[in-house]
């Protein structure tokens, strides 16, 4: 039986083109700073992203920790949103690494986001408050179906964060699927930023490693608290040759987001089967199942049975991600399955 893995983009396996340069990959000891793919990685992907450098990091949440290491002090307060990835999936690391606190905030990606934050951000002349120093964005936002944060709504954080003396922090993991939806520039984003994450691994289908980019001061305090979490790889250029690759490869995530919008028509089409077609913006599909009466487990079950594989997103909630790995044939055989589900 044929399967089709739209789990999530994370599931990519590298091209030949990736194996063939990691094969051949000119590397040294990073640490030490003599790795040249890691170098040129680095210098590349700070171009793209229009920042002045950028580090090689293992994967984003270790980007997205050393970027709060290196915006905070112990016993800050750093505002996200309450479905943040930094909140929802990091295994409490603020916490553990940077004795900082979380304020989570409901639609901190929204229209309101300003008012959000005026009133979120702590006084500093209270001494019962934390105090806030960072806001940490998602670009795109995974569990609010990969929308988009226009760089003009980040630029009317980011102008309100400079008024409070606050840094910006972006999760891009998908930067990228936001840039090329929208057809803008990655720069055109990461402008309204102190420091920006993206991913390899995901959709550009590296096998490992995350970009954090910032300017040169930022990366510097970034580089040793990487090193102090462990993350300092040696003859990292075997790795870093592939993320080259994948750098190379941006463009074809408009292929992801069509295929994302037929399976959500598709989706949508099934009675019982709600879907937010307008929040079907990039190459992830979140639908709410409890129509149907299955609960998401048991639906993602069925669909498994004939050979397409989601993920569970919440009790009646299910997340489908369309992905290099998946043609435009294995879409169609998605959409005969999910057409024929009962």
């Amino acid at each position: 039986m044929k399967t089709v893995d739209l789990r999530s983009d994370t599931v990519t396996k590298p091209t030949m083109e990736m194996r063939e340069a990691m094969a051949h990959a000119e590397v040294g000891d990073d640490v030490l700073g003599e790795d040249p793919t890691v170098k040129r990685l680095e210098a590349t992907a700070a171009a793209m992203i229009g920042k002045e450098a950028a580090l090689f990091v293992a994967s984003g949440t270790m980007g997205n920790q050393v970027a709060v290491l290196s915006h905070t002090a112990r016993g800050n307060e750093v505002i996200v949103d309450d479905q943040a990835h930094i909140f929802y999936y990091e295994v409490g690391a603020p916490a553990i690494l940077s004795a900082v606190q979380l304020r989570p905030v409901t639609g901190l990606h929204g229209p309101d986001a300003p008012k959000l934050i005026k009133a979120a951000v702590r006084d500093r002349d209270n001494i019962h408050y934390p105090e806030t120093s960072l806001i940490c964005l998602e670009n795109t936002h995974n569990r609010g179906s990969g929308t988009i944060m226009a760089p003009e709504q980040m630029q009317e954080i980011y102008e309100l964060a400079k008024q409070y003396r606050l840094s910006v922090h972006v999760d891009g993991a998908r930067i990228f699927n936001a840039a090329v939806a929208l057809g803008r520039q990655p720069g055109e984003f990461s402008r309204w930023c102190d420091s920006i994450m993206f991913c390899l691994s995901k959709g550009l289908g590296a096998p490992v490693g995350s970009m954090l980019a910032g300017s040169r001061d930022f990366i510097d305090r970034a580089r040793k608290y990487r090193k102090a979490l462990g993350g300092g790889m040696r003859q990292a250029g075997i790795l870093a040759a592939a993320g080259l690759v994948a750098l190379g490869s941006v463009n074809r995530l408009a292929e992801d987001h069509v295929h994302a919008k037929m399976l959500a028509q598709s989706l949508a089409g099934i009675p019982g089967v709600q879907v937010d077609l307008n929040k079907v913006q990039t190459n992830i599909i979140v639908a709410d199942v409890s129509g149907t009466g299955m609960t998401s487990e048991e639906f993602v079950s069925v669909l498994e049975q004939r050979g397409v594989l989601a993920i569970t997103f919440g009790p009646t909630l299910i997340r489908l991600v369309t992905h290099r790995d998946v043609s435009r044939e294995d879409v169609e055989y998605a959409i005969d399955v999910i057409n024929n589900i009962n």
